[in-house]
């Protein structure tokens, strides 16, 4: 059964958690209808209305019902917006309402850019009740959301293989606790994760077991563990060697997002790269970290694959 964010345990409503998201630009236009007399239409038209100009005071309360979502929806959560403008296409008898919301957030404007348009035509609706008795207010929908993981939402999904590199763990005397985040992770958005096992740090058999799945068909290998600043913390030093080409982008995303949750991240050490078309992520072995190569990763990760094979960025 999927399991509803917006519920706590025992099933009652809650704020959802967007602390580990990431955030990136995102965008939601929505758009609604009011229906009106022609007459009240040609009235709007000449400004004659007397509580004023319609359309602009509309306007105004679209932008200022965005701004105010928060405060009217209990689980909303207070945004930043970048940007709010609000169109209107006047007809015979309709008016439509369009808006645009935009913001730099860790979760979507759906809800500012319903909530605009839906007061933008309750701001008509009074401004022309004393004259018309007729007005409907309908077709209030979203029709486009961009940003977070809507943005280059693809189905394709890569083979994933995980390696952890742990004395500990290898030798049976600590829990493996990244690896288990990792796979779980991938095979909850539809991953297949057939290959994984532990070496013990700086292992030789690192990259010859890369190579091996490579030749089967693994798409996206990540490592875990032997990235720190001890002696025996060789993985970046002997996957590096292998790299076709490098992948800064991954590495500064991962390192920005970890850096803005915790200071210790600036001595994170990971690399990313590509080996005979398969992307190979190194990543430290802490249980933080994986979790937060998650929240980056998926489901940008994902269009890399359809890059690869030509197709549009």
């Amino acid at each position: 059964m999927t399991n509803f964010t917006h519920l706590d345990k025992q099933g009652n409503v809650q704020m959802v958690d967007v602390i580990d998201k990431v955030a990136t630009a995102r965008m939601a236009k929505a758009e609604g209808k009011i229906t009106l007399l022609s007459e009240t239409v040609t009235i709007i038209n000449n400004d004659q209305i007397p509580k004023g100009n319609v359309l602009t005071t509309a306007k105004i309360a679209g932008i200022q019902a965005a701004k105010k979502t928060a405060e009217m929806i209990p689980l909303c959560h207070q945004l930043n917006l970048s940007f709010v403008d609000i169109e209107f296409v006047v007809k015979s008898n309709e008016i439509l309402i369009r808006s645009t919301v935009k913001t730099q957030e860790a979760t979507g404007v759906e809800m500012e850019a319903l909530s605009a348009v839906s007061n933008a035509a309750l701001t008509i609706y009074d401004m022309c009740k004393a004259i018309d008795k007729t007005m409907t207010i309908s077709n209030i929908k979203l029709v486009k959301k961009v940003g977070g993981k809507s943005d280059h939402v693809v189905t394709y999904r890569p083979k994933v293989g995980i390696v952890t590199m742990s004395d500990s763990v290898s030798a049976g005397t600590s829990e493996n606790k990244s690896s288990p985040i990792l796979t779980e992770g991938f095979k909850k958005v539809g991953c297949a994760v057939d290959h994984e096992i532990v070496f013990p740090d700086g292992s030789d058999e690192l990259v010859p077991t890369i190579n091996k799945w490579i030749e089967e068909g693994v798409e996206l290998i990540i490592t875990t563990g032997g990235t720190g600043l001890g002696p025996r913390d060789l993985t970046i030093k002997a996957v590096e060697k292998i790299f076709d080409s490098s992948l800064p982008g991954i590495e500064q995303a991962l390192h920005a997002y970890g850096r803005g949750k915790v200071k210790t991240a600036i001595l994170s050490r990971l690399t990313a790269g590509v080996v005979n078309g398969t992307i190979v992520i190194c990543l430290p072995g802490s249980t933080g970290a994986v979790k937060d190569a998650l929240q980056v990763l998926i489901p940008t990760i994902f269009h890399s694959f359809h890059m690869m094979k030509g197709e549009k960025h």
